[in-house]
């Protein structure tokens, strides 16, 4: 149906739940949801096909987390589109059993997911959704998108889930080079990174920007575009604002960060303990894996055995501060923040490897020419933004909006103020898509944990044993208790 052909009141279709993104978490839902035949569910998606950060699957990287955490096992390892049966449809159970993975290669598991989304009918591409509204008189919100070739579909839901994801964020004295096009392809954002991989490769100089897995992947890659010799291929630096380049936290106990009983106890702080918390655990979301940091050591040994100098440098503790053009290269101001000195580097290319965020997307605010009619609000006026413009999230992921919308309308992976450092984490993708599913459904189509870790995060509840030397302890707040919690629909 196109804009010139009205469509009827009866002919739009009505859904139980309508997902707006198709990355890993709202693909664990729609997989999760396809074992709860009474819903009606729809899942959009702009992009032609699935594809997971495209830019950062090269050969050798691979998850961080175990491939158990992959869309469905960690809630039901029955369900037909866990990892291990998309290597059974594969014929590769055998090799991946004799190879003695844990980890899974990141191209492997974007070939998964895309697995998945092909066995879907719920899962359709090519669609972007102009507009996220509410009707008010049908009380349904009412979502309009746009197929390849430009016609104009609107679908009624009773409830939404944004799956969105996030957006590329650079330092901001990168951003007039990156929003330049005469420096496409020399200076970029580390999604891009595959994209440019040849180019990057042939400079003379390149600069990674960043701490993270990202950030340490594109300059392993880079060291290996460089001959056995280290003479040939780009000479690599690697700046970095933190005070060291850290692994990631992958301690057994430290890992119950990751846990739904961990999100309890977080919730249920103040948001001022909260956002020093998340500032304060940059180790368990953004360090380096063990793994990755020794083979970026080994191939700068191999290439001085001889007494040659590894034609790379590796500088913690500093920030681009202001950046200028000069003649074919880019002269970086840096501040190394523990001396308070500044100092200057000149490279041939920079790649900010400097990770993601939420942001509000636009169809939320679509204008009324964009699929709205006579009744119908757009979605961004009616959500209860937060001081900092952020998503209010309660304990079932579902977002705090106007007292007038009787639907509900739920978000993934926007959550990492309110529910703490598992919210990007695919860990927890599972998990969370099952709460979602059961509030969706109103019964519980998948039963989850109440208990996953050993640690005891906050004060001990009596009758744990530690009440037992302090017998007169007050039981503690749970998260559905504590003020903090917001009252949403």
């Amino acid at each position: 149906m196109t804009e010139s052909e009205p469509e009827s009141e009866s002919s739009t279709p009505v859904y139980d739940l309508v997902g707006v993104g198709i990355g890993p978490f709202n693909l664990s839902l729609a997989a999760l949801a396809d074992g709860a035949p009474e819903l009606r569910t729809l899942f959009l998606d702009a992009k032609p096909a699935f594809s997971w950060h495209p830019g950062l699957l090269m050969e050798g990287t691979t998850l961080q987390v175990p491939f158990l955490a992959d869309l469905v096992t960690m809630v039901d390892p029955t369900s037909p589109w866990s990892y291990l049966n998309y290597l059974r449809h594969h014929d590769r159970m055998f090799p991946f059993f004799f190879s003695e993975r844990f980890h899974i290669p990141r191209r492997e598991y974007d070939a998964y997911c895309r697995w998945v989304t092909e066995g879907l009918a719920s899962c359709q591409f090519d669609a972007h959704v102009d507009r996220l509204g509410w009707d008010e008189r049908r009380e349904l919100f009412v979502v309009a998108h746009r197929t390849a070739d430009g016609a104009l579909t609107r679908v009624l839901a009773r409830q939404v889930v944004l799956g969105v994801g996030t957006n590329p964020v650079v330092p901001e004295p990168l951003r007039p080079l990156l929003a330049d096009s005469a420096h496409t392809g020399r200076v970029l954002h580390s999604a891009d990174y595959r994209t440019h991989r040849a180019r990057l490769a042939a400079c003379d100089d390149v600069t990674v920007v960043g701490a993270g897995q990202s950030g340490a992947e594109v300059a392993l890659d880079l060291l290996r575009h460089q001959d056995g010799a280290g003479a040939g291929g780009p000479y690599v630096r690697w700046l970095a604002r933190t005070n060291a380049f850290a692994p990631m936290e992958y301690s057994k106990i430290g890992l119950e960060h990751f846990t739904p009983d961990y999100i309890r106890y977080f919730r249920a702080l103040p948001e001022d303990r909260r956002e020093q918390l998340v500032r304060e655990q940059w180790q368990l979301y953004k360090g380096v894996s063990d793994e990755t940091l020794g083979e970026l050591h080994d191939e700068m040994y191999e290439r001085t055995i001889g007494g040659t100098d590894p034609r790379a440098a590796l500088h913690p503790g500093v920030e681009i501060v202001a950046t200028e053009v000069a003649g074919g290269d880019y002269v970086l101001t840096c501040r190394h923040a523990q001396q308070d000195a500044l100092f200057e580097i000149r490279t041939s290319a920079i790649v900010s490897a400097t990770g993601y965020a939420a942001t509000r997307p636009a169809f939320l605010d679509g204008e009324e020419g964009e699929g709205g009619e006579g009744g119908e609000r757009g979605l961004g006026t009616l959500v209860d933004w937060d001081a900092q413009g952020r998503y209010r999230i309660d304990g079932e992921y579902r977002v705090a909006l106007d007292p007038g919308v009787s639907g509900t309308l739920y978000v993934q992976n926007a959550e990492m103020h309110t529910h703490g450092v598992g919210a990007p984490d695919l860990t927890l993708g599972a998990w969370r898509a099952a709460t979602i599913l059961n509030a969706v459904a109103g019964r519980t189509v998948l039963r989850v944990p109440e208990r996953a870790a050993w640690t005891t995060f906050g004060v001990p509840r009596p009758g744990s044993g530690t009440d037992r030397a302090h017998p007169h302890l007050p039981a503690p707040a749970s998260a559905h208790s504590a003020v903090h919690e917001e009252n949403v629909r």
